[in-house]
């Protein structure tokens, strides 16, 4: 007897869609083989399917039985098939009559008791059950409320393979899962850390500011203790609030790698995601055998903080050129090509010098200025030009400590953000890109033009400096977003001066 069922498999963060096919048949030694591309995860299943199915009171097959995984080139690797070939046996052995199984579509691990763990990339799995007109979807317990914010199919939760057998049966009707709505959007850009926090810095807050307003990345130069990373895990906080696509969208990757938590339907806020500097550049952009997503993707509407700069893999560094031109990743393989989204505001820190008091009021410098310039130099000058401001943020004195009153908040920065933002929405519609910093050359031409004494300030920058093509669009970029923040409908010197002053390794102040 043949059963048939639907389910899907993860490829990158994306989820395909698979038949599973069962068919029994008398034999004289009993055997069943898996075929349809499976990896190991996969082939070893049969052994915790029959221990499962013997624990529940369900017979084994004593014949010949085939389950057929297809499409047959698609690699299959990953435990989510337990429950749907688990089903299919003991439908095909006739212990069961489940004639509504073809309209689920079936997910989930077995443990050998017969319960259903969790797995990844139940929340794409639910999306492309939507995308495909299948209206009902049984996931483990675990990943039922992640799967549940795709309203238009019903998503059941089960613990146990029993469960899921009352449901296909009908004997043991099941509500299906209720979208957690009140619960996001209770917790929706709600954040315990703001701007107040930061006591002085008021030239690296309207740094950020600016940033936040036209979706620049920065890159923060200082000794250590001056406040880079307390700056920097606050710059989600003045982005726009995070939409309920953005959320889905970052959710699917959290979601793929296994990294929301337990009983966390969608991300609440912007992520902001900092790897340590031994990351490696599969790690950093994404890679693998089967390609996993990065950090970059994690970070995906939100921020993506590198800390001590130089001292991360220069591959890893470099493999950040393209995502932070186009806003996405693609890993390419032999067999096929993943993409996934990288849109992110990069925000790095790094040390003056190699160790960290160059420019210090207090403490000496003690580096070579050779040993400066190597430091320096292990950040790319492309990589450099990609990142729109460099600022300097220097130690906090006592007087601004000791104040009793706090610096500048997220709430009075975030009314710049939106200002500034719905500028630019009025400006570019719904053209790609939609943010200063991610004006292409031709809108460049269209909404940076220069009067003669801003034309002239910026080429006297060009020439000082030795600025390249690209820096001179990002400082139209961000002298722009720095007009928007004023309402200036033109660009004035003043705001190229202002863009130019946030250029410090271009004026290179280390060189003191």
């Amino acid at each position: 007897m043949l059963a048939q069922l639907n389910t899907f498999a993860l490829l990158g963060i994306d989820a395909v869609p698979v038949q599973v096919e069962v068919d029994t048949s008398p034999a004289q030694q009993p055997r069943t083989v898996i075929v349809g591309l499976p990896e190991m995860a996969v082939r070893e299943s049969i052994h915790r399917i029959e221990r499962a199915l013997v624990n529940l009171g369900y017979r084994l097959p004593t014949g010949r039985t085939v389950v057929n995984l297809a499409p047959a080139d698609l690699r299959k690797d990953a435990g989510a098939f337990d429950l749907p070939i688990a089903l299919g046996l003991i439908t095909s052995l006739g212990q069961i009559v489940a004639d509504r199984i073809e309209t689920f579509a079936i997910v989930g691990e077995l443990a050998l008791d017969g319960t259903v763990r969790p797995i990844v990339g139940a929340l794409s799995v639910a999306m492309e059950a939507r995308a495909r007109g299948i209206s009902k979807l049984i996931v483990p317990s675990a990943n039922a409320r992640e799967a549940s914010v795709v309203r238009e199919v019903e998503v059941y939760g089960v613990g146990s393979l029993a469960e899921a057998v009352g449901i296909v049966t009908g004997l043991a009707p099941i509500d299906p899962v209720s979208p957690p709505t009140d619960d996001i959007e209770a917790n929706l850009n709600k954040y315990a850390i703001d701007f107040a926090d930061v006591k002085g810095q008021e030239f690296a807050k309207r740094a950020l500011t600016v940033a936040a307003s036209g979706g620049h990345n920065v890159l923060m130069l200082g000794s250590p203790g001056s406040g880079k990373t307390m700056l920097a895990r606050r710059l989600p906080t003045i982005l726009p609030p995070l939409t309920p696509n953005e959320s889905l969208e970052t959710t699917r990757v959290y979601s793929a790698v296994g990294k929301l938590q337990p009983g966390e339907a969608l991300l609440c806020t912007r992520p902001f995601r900092s790897p340590h500097h031994t990351i490696s550049d599969a790690g950093m952009v994404g890679g693998g055998g089967v390609p996993q997503p990065g950090e970059i993707s994690l970070a995906h509407h939100g921020v993506l903080f590198l800390d001590e700069l130089p001292e991360f893999n220069r591959r890893s560094l470099e493999a950040l050129r393209q995502p932070l031109e186009e806003g996405r990743v693609t890993i390419s393989r032999a067999a096929h090509s993943t993409t996934f989204p990288a849109d992110f505001v990069l925000c790095a820190a790094m040390n003056p010098c190699p160790c960290g008091f160059l420019g210090d009021p207090k403490k000496p410098c003690k580096c070579a200025p050779i040993a400066v310039e190597k430091y320096m130099g292990r950040v790319s000058g492309p990589l450099l030009d990609r990142i729109d401001l460099h600022i300097e943020v220097p130690p906090v004195p006592f007087e601004d400590l000791s104040k009793p009153g706090d610096g500048t908040g997220s709430a009075a920065m975030r009314e710049q953000v939106f200002a500034a933002r719905a500028i630019q929405a009025q400006r570019f519609g719904s053209k790609a890109g939609g943010l200063n910093g991610r004006m292409t050359s031709k809108q460049i031409r269209t909404y940076c033009v220069l009067d003669a004494d801003g034309q002239t300030t910026l080429k006297e920058a060009m020439e000082a400096l030795g600025l390249s093509a690209r820096a001179h669009d990002r400082i139209l970029r961000v002298a722009r977003t720095i007009a928007d923040l004023a309402a200036s409908e033109r660009i004035t010197q003043d705001h190229v001066a202002e863009a130019i002053g946030f250029r410090a390794l271009d004026r290179k102040l280390w060189e003191r």
